[in-house]
């Protein structure tokens, strides 16, 4: 099986960017399924209701959330009626959604996509993703109840998502961080053959600050005060992720590669197996 997992659509550049592009690059992949974090797609901060309708129409079929997940009003409703959409697993037991989705590809393999919040340097004091992710994997065995187990991690801490790749080692196809907007150099399949990146990047313009335009950050950075509201960058966006193949007994990654198409990153990074 092919999974096809891009990072954090920011804003109208980076949508724009997944309703054009996702077809081919999906075709391309020869991906089996196709999962995308919407967590910046509705002006940077959040995924409006309307927006994450616009990426499952363009090609995605699991879009995850993040920290802003809740940051537009209407997403709410959405998760409650659309389990394709899915909120971090281990936010407020109370909220809205789900936090994985069970998904069926062709020949009626399932599988499991979760996403899980770190908890170092991140704003809001969220449940340990540790057992959380342990408890669902137990519920859901690899190579057994379902065919492929794809967790993303949306923390700050480098080290917190190698720690929960560990964690995961051998009980998952596919761990992958979301939440920095820059693509890490480190894709390897640790020992258990579980397949990791510290972080996919972000599907959005790398001509800016983390996808945002550069002047407001870089004031703030170097004045310490702010002038206005952080405006996402309107160049033409990088698609940045990862393809990973999976073993179809073991449900065990077989090749892992970073994914660069279009934009600033395009150039230098590697091409599509």
């Amino acid at each position: 099986m092919r999974i096809l997992f891009l990072g954090d659509v920011v804003g109208r550049t980076g949508r724009t960017a997944i309703s054009e592009r996702l077809g081919a690059l999906r075709d391309e992949c020869a991906a089996d399924l196709v999962i995308v974090n919407g967590e910046n797609a509705t002006a940077g901060m959040g995924l409006s209701a309307d927006h994450a309708r616009a990426l499952l129409a363009a090609g995605a079929d699991v879009v995850t959330l993040g920290d802003h997940a809740f940051d537009q009003r209407d997403i709410s409703a959405l998760l409650e009626q659309e389990p394709r959409v899915i909120r971090p697993l281990n936010y407020s037991r109370v909220a809205p959604g789900r936090g994985f989705h069970l998904c069926e590809v062709a020949g009626g393999r399932r599988v499991l996509v979760v996403t899980l919040l770190g908890r170092v340097f991140m704003k809001q004091p969220f449940d340990d993703p540790f057992p959380a992710i342990d408890s669902l994997l137990r519920a859901h065995p690899l190579g057994a109840s379902v065919a492929a187990t794809v967790v993303e991690v949306h923390a700050e801490a480098t080290s917190e998502k190698m720690a929960l790749g560990h964690w995961c080692d051998g009980r998952a196809s596919l761990v992958v961080g979301t939440h920095t907007h820059v693509p890490t150099a480190d894709a390897a399949i640790l020992k258990g053959g579980t397949a990791y990146q510290t972080d996919a990047g972000m599907c959005g313009d790398y001509d800016s600050v983390i996808g945002m335009e550069r002047i407001e950050p870089i004031r703030r950075f170097t004045t310490g005060m702010s002038h206005g509201r952080f405006q996402p960058a309107g160049g033409e966006a990088t698609l940045a992720g990862v393809l990973v193949e999976t073993d179809d007994r073991t449900g065990l990654a077989r090749h892992l590669a970073p994914i660069r198409q279009g934009g600033r990153l395009s150039p230098a990074g590697p091409r599509v197996p």
